[in-house]
Formats: C-alpha cells, sequence, structure tokens
C-alpha cells in the first residue's frame, strides 16, 4: 500500500518535469523561427521602403556647411586676384546685357572673360596682369563706371564704344598709371569731364556722342593727345587759346555738334600734326585765322555751319596742298579769292549757304542783311592775319604780324 503510495508520487513527479520540458523546448523553438523570419524580412526589405515597413535605420543627413563658405578659387598672378572683385561688383550692376556677355565673367580665369584681355605689365615681364578691355559694341548698360575702371590699376587700353553706360566720369581715372587709349563714345554719360582726363598723358581720348555739358578746361596741361574726340557733346564756351601749345601733336581733333561759341583763335595753325579738323555744326563766329596755313598736313577742314564771316583767305587755299576736303558752307562769307575759287571748281571747297555774290547758291539778300546788322567783335583782331609759320611767301599780299606781349 505504502508502495503504490510512493510509485504513484514519483510517476506525478516525472510526469509534470517532462511536462515543463516539452513546454520550455516549445517555446524556443517559436522564437528562433520567429527571429529567423524576422532576418529574412529585413534582408529583403528595399532600401526605399518606408520606416513603417523597414528597421533599417535611416542615415543622418550631412551636417550644414558653415555660412558664406565660396569655393576657393586659384589665380594666374595676385594682380588677376585683385581685380576680381572689382569685376564681379560691376557685372552685379549690369542692367542690360542682351549679348549675354558677362556669362563668360565666372570663375578665376579672368583672361579669358569675354571683353578682358591681359598682358604682362610695364614693370614686370613675367607677371601677368588685366591690361586692356574691349567692350565696343556689347551693348552693356550700367549706371556707372564708378569703383571699376578707376579700380583697374595695370589697365592701358579701356574701349566701351556703342553701350548703355551713364552717369559721371571719376576724376580717378587720371591716377591710372598706364591708361593710354580712353574710348566711352556713343554711351549716355552726361555732366562734366574732370579737367584731369586732358591733363593726362593719353594718345587717344575718344568722348563723341554722350551728353557732356562744360566748357573746354583753359588749361589743357602738357598732353600728348595724338586723337581727340569731342563730337555731339554740349560742349560750350570758346576753344581754348592752350590748345596747340597742349596739343601740338594731335592728328584728328573733333570738336563738331557741339554749342562752342567765340571766335577762333589763331593759336589753331599750330597744329601742326592735325590731319582732321573738324568744329563744324557750332555757333563759333569771326574771320578765319591765316594761321590755318600753317595746317601742312591738314586733309580735312570743315567749319561749316558756324556764324564765321569775313573773306575766305586765298593763302589758306594754296599752301594747305594736301587739302580733300574744305567746308566752310552754312556760314556769311562775303568773298573768294581766285585761287579758292578753283579749289570750288574741283570741288575741294564748299562755301555754298554763304553770303559771296556771284556764287550760286548763297543765301537771300534779306538773311545776310539781317545777320550783318548785328555786327559781331573778336578780340585781338591783329592775330587774324598773323601767319605762325616761316613759309609764308605772301608780303606784299598780307602783312605778316607779329604777335605783341
Amino acid at each position: 500500500m505504502r508502495r503504490s503510495s510512493l510509485t504513484k508520487a514519483c510517476f506525478s513527479t516525472f510526469f509534470f518535469f517532462l511536462l515543463t520540458c516539452l513546454i520550455a523546448n516549445s517555446a524556443t523553438h517559436n522564437i528562433t523561427r520567429r527571429s529567423s523570419k524576422d532576418k529574412t524580412h529585413r534582408k529583403k526589405c528595399p532600401i526605399t521602403s518606408s520606416t513603417h515597413q523597414c528597421s533599417i535605420p535611416t542615415p543622418p543627413p550631412p551636417p550644414d556647411l558653415p555660412p558664406n563658405t565660396q569655393k576657393v578659387l586659384s589665380f594666374a598672378d595676385q594682380r588677376l586676384q585683385v581685380v576680381y572683385p572689382v569685376i564681379q561688383k560691376f557685372k552685379s550692376i549690369i542692367t542690360s546685357d542682351p549679348l549675354n556677355i558677362t556669362k563668360s565673367w565666372v570663375g578665376s580665369d579672368i583672361c579669358n572673360y569675354k571683353g578682358f584681355y591681359c598682358d604682362n605689365p610695364p614693370y614686370n615681364s613675367s607677371a601677368i596682369a588685366l591690361a586692356s578691355i574691349d567692350f565696343n559694341g556689347f551693348q552693356l548698360g550700367a549706371s556707372s563706371l564708378d569703383g571699376f575702371l578707376d579700380q583697374l590699376p595695370d589697365i592701358a587700353l579701356f574701349h566701351a564704344n556703342s553701350n548703355n553706360f551713364s552717369g559721371t566720369i571719376s576724376s580717378k581715372i587720371a591716377n591710372l598709371p598706364y591708361l593710354y587709349e580712353l574710348d566711352i563714345s556713343n554711351n549716355l554719360f552726361s555732366g562734366s569731364v574732370p579737367p584731369q582726363i586732358f591733363t593726362q598723358d593719353l594718345d587717344a581720348l575718344f568722348l563723341n556722342n554722350n551728353n557732356f555739358m562744360q566748357s573746354l578746361p583753359d588749361n589743357l596741361g602738357s598732353s600728348h593727345i595724338i586723337l581727340l574726340t569731342l563730337a555731339n557733346n554740349n560742349f560750350n564756351g570758346p576753344i581754348p587759346t592752350s590748345i596747340a601749345a597742349a596739343l601740338s601733336s594731335l592728328t584728328e581733333v573733333l570738336l563738331l555738334n557741339n554749342q562752342l561759341t567765340g571766335c577762333l583763335p589763331y593759336e589753331l595753325g599750330l597744329l601742326k600734326e592735325a590731319i582732321v579738323l573738324d568744329a563744324s555744326n557750332n555757333q563759333l563766329t569771326g574771320p578765319l585765322p591765316f594761321s590755318l596755313a600753317c595746317l601742312d598736313k591738314v586733309e580735312q577742314l570743315s567749319f561749316a555751319s558756324n556764324l564765321l564771316f569775313g573773306l575766305v583767305p586765298d593763302v589758306i587755299c594754296e599752301l594747305l596742298v594736301n587739302l580733300a576736303n574744305f567746308s566752310l558752307s552754312d556760314n556769311y562769307f562775303i568773298h573768294v579769292g581766285p585761287i579758292c575759287q578753283s579749289l570750288i571748281q574741283r570741288g575741294l571747297l564748299d562755301v555754298t549757304n554763304n553770303c559771296i555774290p556771284g556764287l550760286p547758291f548763297q543765301r537771300s539778300v534779306e538773311e545776310c542783311a539781317g545777320f550783318f546788322a548785328h555786327p559781331r567783335f573778336c578780340p585781338n583782331m591783329w592775330s587774324y592775319t598773323y601767319i605762325p609759320c616761316s613759309k609764308f611767301p605772301y608780303t606784299s599780299l598780307v602783312h605778316q604780324v607779329n604777335p605783341t606781349p
């Protein structure tokens, strides 16, 4: 009886132990299967899956770059690095660029920017500097050149013909040590040209076709300008007597289409290198100075459309042997001599629309009378028969008067 009870107890204990092992083994097997199944799912989960579908964590974004971080540019010469921000600042104020010129003004290779040209500066043959700019015909628009041209220390030539630049001209341009050609013609500049520009050691100065309004500076200094073009502006006042002393090397003097007044100075005859002298379409008055006979090399000479009067000196017509075009039309001259008449016949001299009796295509008597009803006088009348060159052979025709102090 006791054995039966013990046996029964042992069996119960063994059965409980066996049942516990079976339950534990089943739980372990289920956990292993679930883990294996999860691994397989993760392995097949596409990279683009949502984080709700995939347990792969999204990598963190790259850190933000610090503000104002710029790509470091490498320049061929430090001189180019200096002018780079100047060019970029100018680019930022350009308001019109129909030809898309500034598209090339990117990066450190300034020498390949359209309109920019590099060369060795005079003081260092191994260096590279921005030597010249040619914007001719680019049709660029900007409200000013200040802070651009005057900040290019090695510039020698600046050509900006036929654009839409406006504003005034900075006197700082006169501080550019190598500048010898300045062409800002056919733009919209206004105001006055700083007098320092006229005293600069320039070969060519083209200011024509703008809106400059000022008198020509009295003292043009000791400039060696060869080509001076002031045409089609609003320059006013007289032609300064210092023009020859300062600009004796001039080969072209274009003063046409301005508002110049006063009498012609005899000093114009001292422009011994002049090939072209044009002061037409102004309000100049008085007689023609005989000194113009000293312009040995002149080919184009025009004082058309002014208020000039008196005789056309034969000495001028004979001694200017290189003349191809001599225009005195639309004035109030009253006489031409036989030598000048021969130039008319050859088509070299134009005196139409004057007050010369016996010649065709002259003003009416009434119009001429109305002009001479208001006498005009010039100072230093002695100077109009003064001939400052030594070749004058007409002592019997015109008394050669030397200037008095």
